[in-house]
């Protein structure tokens, strides 16, 4: 059992809460049951998983059957060390090294959405890793193509962006790179973008969602930069009838993903 909070593996996992060890070493920390789980059902290669069977996940018979089977280090830890490790306040006992994929846009699986052509949803300079994670499960929810994260303020494998996807970040198609690339990509694809802009005048119940798509999402303080609001793509709002005057990046996101969603499932009934 690993006892001391001084070895290397422990201060490893701990650097890992920073991105420039976590692109050094290609690698981050996956935390939690659930999250833990959802990678394994995903095909995402664990290089470590700690444990501590003093927590109440600890000692999961069947994930760590799982890991020890696929050859991943299984290592005990002490309670002082995990938690040491942890990045939550109340961890779960389960803790997971993971080589991080190089996340191209030419990787992507060419799929549709699972509610009629294809469906994107365009993170644009996203800063809140919280909120990248929320835009990850919406994207899930709704049977997504998948996420293309443009101009990235936020590392993808943050702690937080993790935690908040609660797993999602392993089973929606993902990609990041530069604004203008993701542009051309999606040109050459065919999709039609759709910009979430508080200050359109259009309604987003207006606009058509059906057909392969992208929903383009800018950062709550910046908004969406003028290589997006060109003036050759649309852009909707959605209509607020109290005092704030706009809403929070991913719950935006998630108001119009499922407004996509709804219209591509009427489109199939008519």
């Amino acid at each position: 059992m690993l006892t001391s909070l001084r070895n290397p593996q422990v201060r490893t996992v701990v650097r890992l809460r920073n991105r420039r060890h976590r692109q050094a070493q290609r690698r981050f920390v996956i935390e939690g049951r659930r999250e833990l789980n959802c990678a394994a059902e995903a095909g995402w290669a664990l290089h470590t998983l700690f444990h501590c069977p003093e927590l109440p996940a600890g000692g999961d018979v069947a994930l760590l059957g799982r890991c020890q089977a696929a050859g991943v280090e299984c290592v005990a830890t002490s309670r002082a060390v995990f938690e040491r490790m942890s990045y939550r306040r109340t961890p779960d006992g389960l803790l997971g090294v993971a080589d991080a994929p190089e996340l191209t846009l030419a990787k992507l699986p060419a799929t549709p959405s699972r509610c009629g052509g294809e469906l994107w949803l365009v993170a644009a300079a996203i800063g809140v890793p919280g909120n990248l994670g929320a835009m990850l499960r919406s994207a899930d929810a709704v049977g997504a193509s998948g996420v293309l994260v443009a101009d990235a303020a936020v590392d993808v494998f943050n702690p937080n962006v993790v935690r908040a996807s609660m797993g999602a970040l392993f089973s929606v198609p993902l990609a990041v790179a530069g604004a203008d690339v993701v542009r051309e990509w999606l040109a050459d694809r065919g999709v039609r973008l759709v910009l979430a802009d508080p200050t359109s005048a259009s309604d987003y119940t207006a606009a058509d969602f059906t057909g392969d798509l992208a929903i383009v999402v800018g950062s709550e303080s910046a908004g969406l930069d003028s290589g997006w609001r060109s003036g050759q793509y649309p852009a909707v709002r959605v209509p607020m009838a109290g005092r704030v005057d706009s809403l929070n990046a991913a719950t935006a996101a998630a108001v119009l993903l499922f407004e996509a969603r709804r219209q591509r499932v009427e489109a199939a009934k008519a």
